[in-house]
């Protein structure tokens, strides 16, 4: 096991970046499929995946963390339209990276320091990636 102090606090964040990771896997789903062209929905199908395996490494950080594993909820429904889509994509990446480089800066175990520092990493480039779509790329 990590020696990660393991406060209510850490556990809940841990939580809240599950919940938001599966929430984002369901609604780039929705939306790749509004896409209007091949470009859009290859570009979001390919951020849908990072989200994939970012749920996968932080769900095995948490089943190490707390012996349990997590029962994700979605957290926020999913836009009805690409362009919604495109905007909610983007103000969500660019809030989780925030979020996870708190959660990196205050990770005592080096290895959760580093994981969510590249996690962070790939959600700011889903950040430019949406924003490219939503200002004319395909």
């Amino acid at each position: 096991m990590y020696n990660w102090n393991r406060d209510a606090q850490e556990i809940a964040n841990l939580e809240k970046a599950l919940n938001g990771e599966y929430s984002a896997i369901i609604c780039y789903e929705k939306t790749s499929l509004l896409a209007p062209n091949p470009e859009g929905k290859k570009t979001i199908q390919e951020i849908r995946q990072d989200e994939v395996n970012h749920y996968q490494v932080i769900s095995a950080i948490y089943t190490q963390l707390t012996g349990r594993t997590f029962t994700p909820k979605q957290t926020e429904a999913c836009p009805t339209n690409y362009r919604e889509g495109l905007k909610t994509g983007f103000k969500d990446e660019q809030e989780t990276v925030d979020f996870y480089l708190k959660i990196s800066d205050q990770a005592s175990n080096n290895y959760i320091k580093e994981v969510f520092k590249r996690i962070a990493m790939d959600e700011q480039n889903h950040a430019v990636w949406f924003l490219y779509l939503l200002t004319g790329g395909q």
